[in-house]
Protein backbone atom coordinates (compact mmCIF):
# COMPACT_ATOMS: atom_id res chain seq x y z
CA UNK A 1 0.00 0.00 0.00
CA UNK A 2 1.19 3.18 -0.73
CA UNK A 3 2.67 6.07 2.04
CA UNK A 4 0.35 8.63 1.10
CA UNK A 5 -2.97 6.89 1.46
CA UNK A 6 -1.64 4.86 4.42
CA UNK A 7 -1.70 8.86 5.57
CA UNK A 8 -4.76 10.16 4.74
CA UNK A 9 -6.89 7.23 5.75
CA UNK A 10 -4.87 7.75 9.63
CA UNK A 11 -6.16 11.47 8.82
CA UNK A 12 -9.55 10.73 7.88
CA UNK A 13 -9.99 8.24 10.84
CA UNK A 14 -8.56 10.70 13.17
CA UNK A 15 -11.01 12.98 11.61
CA UNK A 16 -13.91 10.93 12.11
CA UNK A 17 -12.98 10.09 15.97
CA UNK A 18 -13.08 13.68 16.72
CA UNK A 19 -16.44 14.16 15.24
CA UNK A 20 -17.82 11.12 16.88
CA UNK A 21 -16.71 12.58 20.30
CA UNK A 22 -18.13 16.09 19.68
CA UNK A 23 -21.54 14.43 18.42
CA UNK A 24 -21.75 12.08 21.69
CA UNK A 25 -20.98 15.32 23.62
CA UNK A 26 -23.96 17.11 21.74
CA UNK A 27 -26.40 13.95 21.82
CA UNK A 28 -25.64 13.80 25.48
CA UNK A 29 -26.21 17.41 25.67
CA UNK A 30 -30.11 17.15 24.64
CA UNK A 31 -30.36 14.01 27.17
CA UNK A 32 -29.36 15.72 29.84
CA UNK A 33 -32.20 17.94 29.11
CA UNK A 34 -34.37 14.90 29.00
CA UNK A 35 -35.60 11.59 27.35
CA UNK A 36 -35.80 12.37 23.96
CA UNK A 37 -36.30 10.51 20.74
CA UNK A 38 -33.36 10.05 17.93
CA UNK A 39 -35.12 12.53 15.95
CA UNK A 40 -36.14 14.74 18.07
CA UNK A 41 -32.81 15.25 19.03
CA UNK A 42 -31.46 15.64 15.53
CA UNK A 43 -34.20 18.24 15.22
CA UNK A 44 -32.61 19.92 18.07
CA UNK A 45 -29.16 20.00 16.96
CA UNK A 46 -30.27 21.09 13.12
CA UNK A 47 -32.20 24.11 14.78
CA UNK A 48 -29.10 24.51 16.86
CA UNK A 49 -26.74 24.83 13.11
CA UNK A 50 -24.62 21.82 14.56
CA UNK A 51 -25.86 19.57 11.86
CA UNK A 52 -26.57 20.38 7.79
CA UNK A 53 -30.53 18.33 8.22
CA UNK A 54 -32.46 16.93 11.20
CA UNK A 55 -32.43 13.41 9.36
CA UNK A 56 -32.66 11.13 12.08
CA UNK A 57 -28.98 9.02 10.50
CA UNK A 58 -27.21 12.15 11.87
CA UNK A 59 -27.73 10.95 15.53
CA UNK A 60 -29.54 6.88 15.47
CA UNK A 61 -25.86 5.43 14.92
CA UNK A 62 -24.29 7.34 17.59
CA UNK A 63 -27.30 6.39 20.07
CA UNK A 64 -26.86 2.94 19.50
CA UNK A 65 -22.95 3.74 20.45
CA UNK A 66 -23.61 5.60 23.36
CA UNK A 67 -25.92 2.71 24.29
CA UNK A 68 -23.43 -0.24 23.80
CA UNK A 69 -21.30 1.91 25.93
CA UNK A 70 -24.03 2.17 28.69
CA UNK A 71 -24.25 5.78 28.39
CA UNK A 72 -27.54 6.15 27.43
CA UNK A 73 -30.61 3.38 27.54
CA UNK A 74 -33.65 3.37 25.35
CA UNK A 75 -36.06 3.31 28.56
CA UNK A 76 -39.75 3.76 26.56
CA UNK A 77 -41.29 4.10 23.21
CA UNK A 78 -43.81 5.98 21.61
CA UNK A 79 -45.09 7.03 18.09
CA UNK A 80 -42.62 9.75 16.16
CA UNK A 81 -44.48 13.02 15.92
CA UNK A 82 -42.65 13.55 12.79
CA UNK A 83 -42.75 10.08 11.20
CA UNK A 84 -46.10 8.39 12.95
CA UNK A 85 -43.61 5.20 13.36
CA UNK A 86 -43.80 3.81 17.17
CA UNK A 87 -38.98 4.53 18.35
CA UNK A 88 -37.48 3.99 21.56
CA UNK A 89 -36.74 7.24 23.55
CA UNK A 90 -33.54 7.58 24.99
CA UNK A 91 -32.13 8.59 28.55
CA UNK A 92 -29.07 9.49 29.51
CA UNK A 93 -27.35 7.16 32.47
CA UNK A 94 -25.51 8.33 35.66
CA UNK A 95 -22.48 7.24 33.75
CA UNK A 96 -23.17 9.48 30.63
CA UNK A 97 -23.63 12.69 32.47
CA UNK A 98 -20.47 11.66 34.36
CA UNK A 99 -18.76 11.26 31.01
CA UNK A 100 -20.62 14.19 29.23
CA UNK A 101 -19.08 16.66 32.02
CA UNK A 102 -15.63 15.25 31.33
CA UNK A 103 -15.88 15.37 27.51
CA UNK A 104 -16.76 19.67 28.26
CA UNK A 105 -14.26 19.97 30.57
CA UNK A 106 -11.63 18.68 27.89
CA UNK A 107 -12.71 21.68 25.45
Amino acid sequence: MNIVTQQTRKLSFEDMQLKKKIRYEQILNRLIKGKKTAKEIAVELFDLKLIPNAERNYTAPRLTELEKMGLVKAKDKKVCQYTGKKVAIYEITVDGISKYNSLRSQR
